[in-house]
Formats: structure tokens, C-alpha cells, sequence
């Protein structure tokens, strides 16, 4: 029979060391007679003398874990070697990325055996984090021999009084691990010392599931070297990363890819290569959250003959997405599993939480939410941290906010149940685009104010300090999604005069770089909104801004028509907005090749302009009836006008026109043969335009630049203006780079006429306020 009792199964491992008891308590720091009254089981050891001994016999793992049960009296039996593990999914799809991660972690148990490895996993409600847990506890559960131990710490449970308590949990953990209940010390303290004890000797995987926070999760941690505990919430814990050196591993909803796997894991591989444009819908319409996907992958599973289409349909009909992903089962159905989050907040945080239904776009700032709900930013963006440690939000790559579909819809439902005041925020987050848009637009130097002061916005509506136009031009980047979304979603009656002046403000922004999909869009819903409104300068202004997008790309038939309206409007309008509606006429004529009447448009504006006796609008004026000239083949009436504009814009501090000036002052400089001088002014406008953001035009002049560089003989200069336009319009995602580059491209390859010969560059947007 093998030996069993501590004193026999050392005596046992000494003899098979072919050690001497003297040898063994030199090797151990204790006397011959300490030894022998192990062996002959007159004394037990403590903890640091048991791993002296071991590690002096060179025991393997199996030994040391028989020797330490028989220090505690525990019988060496497998029966107390816990597999409490929940099965592994069948279906477990994805996330090799993150596993690759958990599974390198887990290697430096073995390469640091010292190492505590304590790793959180964080994320939103259903987005998988209990499988991923689970699915790499059992990847790498043979290297922890001593077992695994798992708990559903129940933290967003619905009822608050069913979380699991810590003292109840280490009552089981130790149980599982051969401690008899009669042995239990009562305090929560005790337990969790005498855990951190049996664990000592131990190599266990601790899965510690669905956890509150992170001191509900502290006194179940094992604290030992070579043991493994992973710990699933909705929460970020980062008290637990700060004080016990938790790695942090963050989940994400699938890539479209991956939810398609994980549907057809569900479903078959039939089902969805039969139908893969309608499983690809199907996934986006759940969000590719994981949990969405596993409850309608359920009820395609249980109806085999089913249409993909069918469900298609049924998602995108419905009211709200949630309507169609619930379930019998509270934790598989995706409305219940997120109210259990959102019930945990705070009333601050939760009604941050339902004021951001209000913001449309895929991402929004920490102002726009302040807006929205109508509190401090300082305020809010507490709470926002609040909501994201929470896994209700998530952090964009470009330090926005991002809320996932169903996530806005959950939000959405709450919002309208708890009866919050949606015009209030619609109009907040409207004054809040519009007040910092124009601020924007200033401090780049695209509009000019004069000595006007913008009004301060109402209350609850985040003011941003734009004090340089590097920080205008940010300001317009972080919020160009939630412009575009919110003057989609804007449709209240009493707020269409906010949206329509908002999207006559970014106007600017469009045009600068050169994005006239977007800028049609907004200048149509601008237009049908002051028709509807009656208001007469706002319809000219914004069908002419219309009238010139659609001339940027080639629409002329439409644009003429948008122009007619316009001129039916003329008579009533204000006479600021009769001269800027003449001026973009006069543009878009330029656009079409009809010179002759954009010249007599823009002198009409100019007349107008001249009226007003401002120096910005009069500079404005003249640069147009400049550019206007110079194509019609009257370059020295052009230079006369850029010679009396400059003076006048440079007073005015009109930067972006002042820029467009020198690019019309060079170009009609070089059709008089003078290219060496109207480089010189290609280079300034291509400077200023730099400085002002205006990425589109600059490109424009550039290239004017290279084609006067080519009659200087300057060739190289030349291939790299074009080429250096071509990096500027591949960052605005323009398709007209190419053409700059086939220009760069010919140089090399002189041909009859040379490059100068090719029509002109795209000439870019001259507009202005």
C-alpha cells in the first residue's frame, strides 16, 4: 500500500533523493531531530519549512501537491481537486487576436514563476466576455493541474441583493479545495487569509465571473505564484489593475467577419453560404454583439426552414432592434442584460446615459453630450467615464466617445419612457454645432467677423475656446459626424432655422475640402428648409452655395436650375445676401466656361459690395470679378482688380480670400507671360491657404504653381508641386490626386506642348461669407 501520512510519504521522497536525514536538514536549515520527528509524525510543518523541504527532495509537481495535502491531513485523493469550470461553447467563434494575448499572458506564469497573473476582462453587456473567460480557462487548464475554481459573482444582477458575497464564495472555494466546513474561520478576513493559504502550494485556474466591482473581487483573489485568475465585469476595473497589477484585456462587439462565424456555427454552413449578403445584413443589423447573434441565431436554429431574408426583414421593421432580440431567458435577452447596467448608474450618470440618444452620429465629443444633457463639461465628463467604466461606452481611435447601436437604442427606450425633454437637448446640441462652428470658421480665417462678437450660447451649451486656427481646424474635424447626423435628424419644426443656419455656417468646411457630396446634401436640406420658411436671403444664399456644388462636379443642368430659383427669390432678399448669391452666380457661370456673364454677375455683386462699403465684402468682390476677367482673356483688368482687392482684404484680416487673391493676381500674371512673378504669388496663396486649412484649393494652386514653373524651365520644381498637390488631395480622399500625379508623371516624359498644354487644374471653391 502506498503511504499516505505526511511522516511516511517525506521519509518516502528522502530515501528516493538518496538523502540522509542529516543531509536533508542541512539542505533545509533544520536540526537532524526536527526530521526525524517529521518522519516519524510527532510534529507538522509549517508553510516556509514544507517548501524548503520540497523544493530540497526536487519533488515534481504531483509529489509537492501530495506532500502539501498530507501537511494539512488531507488524503490524497482526486476528489478534492475542483473542475468547476462551465463548459466550453461548441460555438465559440473569433476573438484570435485577443486569445493570442490571454495565451501569451498565461506563458508568463511559466517563464516567471514568481509571477502573480491577475487578468480582467472588461466590455459591454453580451459581448462575450463570460465565453472568452471559459473558452481560454479550459485552453490552458492542464498546465494548472490543481484544478479550476469558477463563481458567477451575479454583480449586474437585476435584484442587487442576490450579488454573490465574497465570504460565501471563498465558503465554497475552500470547500472545493478539501477544507471541511467545520474548519471555516467565521470574518471575511480570516477566510480570505486561510484561500491565499491552500492556494500557496496549489496551481489553479480562479475564473471569477460577472463581477460588481473591483472589492468584490479582492478578497476572492488567490494571491499566489503559478496560479491563474481571470475576472469578467462590465466594469473597467482599474482599481484592480492600479493595486493588484490586473492586465486589462477590452472587449469589443465582432468584426463583421466573426459574427458571420459565429452565426454559422449556430445556424450551419449552409444556411449562410446560401445567403451571404443576407447573414452579412443580418449581423450588422444585431450589431455584431455577440449576444444579439447567439438569440437570433436561436431562432433560426429552431426553424430550419426559415429564410435568412425573413429575419432580415423582421429586424429592420422593427420599432426598435431590441423588440426583435429578446428571449425567455432574462440573461440571453440583449434589452434585459443592458437595463441590468444602466440600473446600476447613478441618476446622474443614467440620465447622461439617456440624453445621449439625442446624438445621431457613430461618435461625439465630451462637448456635444454636455450639450445635450445641459450640465458642466468638466460635469460630464466625469460621468462619460462613469458610462465607459461601465462598458456602456467605449473610447474612439480619435478620443471620441462611441456608443453601439443597440446600446443608443436601450438608450433611446429609457428616454422616452422617462419623459426627458428631447427639443431642449436637439436645440442645446444645434446652438452648440452652430455657435462653435462659426467660431471655428473665425479663428481659421475662412469667414471674416469684423468687430462682431459671437453671441455667448444659451444655457447648458459647451462653449469651446478656439484660440488659433490649428484648433478651428480640429474642432471642425472631431465634429463633422455629428454635423452631418444632426442636421439629418433634426426634424422638428422649431428647430429648422438653427439647422439651416448651421448648415449655411459649414459651407466653408465642405467646400475647403472639397467634399461636394457632403456639401450638396446639407445645402439641399438648407434650401428645402428656407422654402419653407420663406425666408428669401437664406433661399438665395443656399442655392447658390447648391447651384455651385453641383457645378464643382459637373451637374450644370441642375445647377441652372437651382440658380433660377434662386434668381426668383433675388428682389426680396437682404442686399448682403443679393450680393453673395450674384457672387456664387458668377462662380458657377466661371464653372460652366461662360465668362462673359460671370463677368457681368460678379460686377453686379461687386456693385452691390460697394454699397455696403465694407472692405471685407469689396475685397470679396473684387477677387471674384478678378478671376471672373482673367478667364475671359482680360488679364490686365484682372491685375488692376487683385491690385485694389489685396489692401482692402488684408485690412479686413480676410485670410482665405486674401489667399484666393494672390492665386487670381498669379494666374493672371502668367497668361501675360510673366511666370517667375506669378509664381512667386502661386506660392503665397499656396502658403496662406496652408494656414487656413484649406487643403482643396491649395492643392489647386499648387498646381497652378507647377504649370508656372514648367515655362520657367524649373521641371523639377514642377514635378514635385504636382506631386506635392497629389499628397494633399490623397489626404482628403479626392479622386483628382491622380490626375495631379499623371502631370508629375509626364515631366519625365517630355512630349510636344509639355505639360502646360493639358486643361486647366481644378480651380477650386472661391467662395466666402
Amino acid at each position: 500500500m502506498e503511504p499516505t501520512t505526511f511522516g511516511a510519504l517525506l521519509r518516502e521522497a528522502r530515501l528516493r533523493a538518496m538523502l540522509t536525514m542529516e543531509a536533508l536538514a542541512d539542505a533545509c536549515g533544520l536540526s537532524t531531530r526536527a526530521v526525524s520527528n517529521l518522519e516519524r509524525g510527532r510534529s507538522v510543518p509549517r508553510q516556509s519549512t514544507l517548501a524548503e523541504l520540497m523544493d530540497a527532495l526536487g519533488l515534481n509537481e504531483d509529489e509537492r501537491r501530495a506532500l502539501t495535502r498530507a501537511a494539512r491531513g488531507q488524503a490524497p485523493d482526486a476528489a478534492s481537486v475542483p473542475r468547476q469550470l462551465p463548459p466550453d461553447l461548441r460555438v465559440f467563434r473569433g476573438r484570435e487576436e485577443v486569445l493570442a494575448r490571454a495565451l501569451r499572458l498565461t506563458e508568463e506564469i511559466g517563464s516567471r514563476p514568481e509571477h502573480v497573473l491577475i487578468t480582467a476582462v472588461g466590455g459591454m453587456g453580451g459581448v462575450g466576455k463570460t465565453a472568452l473567460a471559459v473558452h481560454w480557462a479550459h485552453q490552458v487548464a492542464d498546465r494548472f493541474p490543481d484544478g479550476q475554481l469558477y463563481v458567477d459573482l451575479r454583480g449586474f444582477d437585476p435584484d442587487e441583493a442576490a450579488a454573490a458575497e465574497p465570504q460565501e464564495v471563498l465558503s465554497g472555494f475552500l470547500r472545493a479545495l478539501g477544507v471541511p466546513s467545520d474548519a471555516l474561520p467565521a470574518s471575511l478576513t480570516a477566510r480570505a487569509a486561510l484561500f491565499r493559504e491552500q492556494a500557496a502550494q496549489r496551481r489553479l485556474v480562479v475564473l471569477l465571473d460577472n463581477a460588481r466591482d473591483s472589492e468584490q473581487v479582492r478578497p476572492l483573489l488567490p494571491g499566489a505564484a503559478g496560479c491563474l485568475t481571470v475576472v469578467t465585469s462590465r466594469e473597467r476595473l482599474t482599481g484592480l489593475a492600479a493595486l493588484n497589477g490586473a492586465h486589462t484585456v477590452d472587449l469589443d462587439v465582432w468584426t463583421r467577419d466573426e459574427a458571420v462565424a459565429g452565426l454559422e456555427a449556430r445556424i450551419g454552413a449552409d444556411r449562410t453560404a446560401a445567403a451571404p449578403a443576407d447573414a452579412g445584413q443580418l449581423v450588422e443589423l444585431c450589431g455584431r454583439l455577440p449576444l444579439a447573434v447567439a438569440v437570433v441565431g436561436a431562432g433560426l436554429a429552431a426553424e430550419p426552414a426559415l429564410p435568412l431574408r425573413a429575419v432580415v426583414t423582421e429586424l429592420a421593421q422593427a420599432a426598435s432592434p431590441l423588440d426583435a432580440l429578446t428571449a425567455d431567458d432574462p440573461r440571453a435577452d440583449v434589452r434585459a442584460v443592458l437595463s441590468w447596467s444602466y440600473r446600476a448608474l447613478a441618476p446622474s450618470a443614467a440620465r447622461l446615459f439617456r440624453h445621449l440618444a439625442v446624438l445621431p452620429g457613430p461618435a461625439f465629443s465630451a462637448e456635444a453630450a454636455a450639450s445635450a444633457v445641459g450640465e458642466p463639461v468638466p460635469e460630464t465628463r466625469r460621468l462619460l467615464r462613469t458610462l465607459t467604466t461601465a462598458s456602456l461606452l467605449a473610447r474612439g481611435a480619435e478620443g471620441g466617445y462611441v456608443l453601439h447601436d443597440l446600446v443608443r437604442a436601450h438608450a433611446l427606450d429609457l428616454w422616452q419612457h422617462a419623459g426627458d425633454d428631447r427639443f431642449a437637448a436637439q436645440e442645446r446640441l444645434l446652438e452648440y454645432l452652430h455657435h462653435n462652428a462659426r467660431a471655428a470658421n473665425s479663428a481659421i480665417g475662412r469667414t471674416h467677423q469684423g468687430n462682431e462678437q459671437l453671441d455667448l450660447p444659451g444655457p447648458g451649451v459647451a462653449r469651446v475656446l478656439l484660440q488659433d486656427r490649428e484648433q478651428g481646424a480640429v474642432w471642425f474635424e472631431q465634429e463633422e459626424s455629428t454635423v452631418l447626423a444632426a442636421l439629418r435628424a433634426a426634424e422638428d419644426p422649431r428647430l429648422l432655422r438653427i439647422r439651416m443656419q448651421l448648415a449655411r455656417v459649414c459651407t466653408h468646411y465642405f467646400q475647403a475640402r472639397g467634399q461636394w457630396a457632403d456639401e450638396r446634401a446639407v445645402q439641399r436640406l438648407a434650401l428645402d428648409t428656407a422654402l419653407l420658411l420663406d425666408d428669401a436671403g437664406s433661399v438665395c444664399a443656399c442655392a447658390g452655395a447648391l447651384a455651385y456644388a453641383l457645378a464643382a462636379t459637373g451637374d450644370h443642368d441642375e445647377a441652372d436650375a437651382v440658380i433660377t430659383l434662386a434668381e426668383t427669390h433675388l428682389d426680396r432678399a437682404p442686399v448682403l445676401e443679393r450680393s453673395h448669391t450674384q457672387h456664387l452666380i458668377s462662380l458657377v457661370r466661371e464653372q460652366q466656361g461662360r465668362y462673359a456673364e460671370a463677368v457681368e454677375h460678379a460686377r453686379a455683386a461687386l456693385n452691390t459690395d460697394r454699397e455696403l462699403a465694407d472692405p471685407h465684402y469689396i475685397g470679396r468682390g473684387l477677387n471674384t470679378l478678378a478671376w471672373c476677367l482673367t478667364l475671359a482673356g482680360r488679364h490686365r483688368e484682372a491685375v488692376a482688380a487683385c491690385q485694389e482687392a489685396l489692401p482692402l482684404l488684408q485690412s479686413a484680416g480676410y485670410r482665405s480670400m486674401e489667399a484666393a487673391t494672390w492665386d487670381t493676381y498669379g494666374y493672371a500674371l502668367h497668361r501675360l507671360g510673366e511666370p517667375q512673378e506669378a509664381a512667386v504669388h502661386f506660392e503665397t496663396s499656396a502658403r496662406m491657404l496652408g494656414e487656413v486649412f484649406n487643403r482643396y484649393q491649395q492643392a489647386a494652386v499648387l498646381g497652378h504653381l507647377a504649370e508656372a514653373r514648367m515655362d520657367t524651365g524649373e521641371r523639377d520644381a514642377a514635378r514635385a508641386a504636382w506631386l506635392t498637390a497629389a499628397g494633399l488631395l490623397d489626404l482628403l480622399g479626392n479622386p483628382e490626386a491622380d490626375a495631379m500625379r499623371v502631370r508629375a508623371d509626364a515631366v519625365s516624359v517630355p512630349a510636344a506642348g509639355d505639360a502646360t498644354d493639358a486643361a486647366d487644374v481644378s480651380r477650386g471653391p472661391r467662395t466666402g461669407s
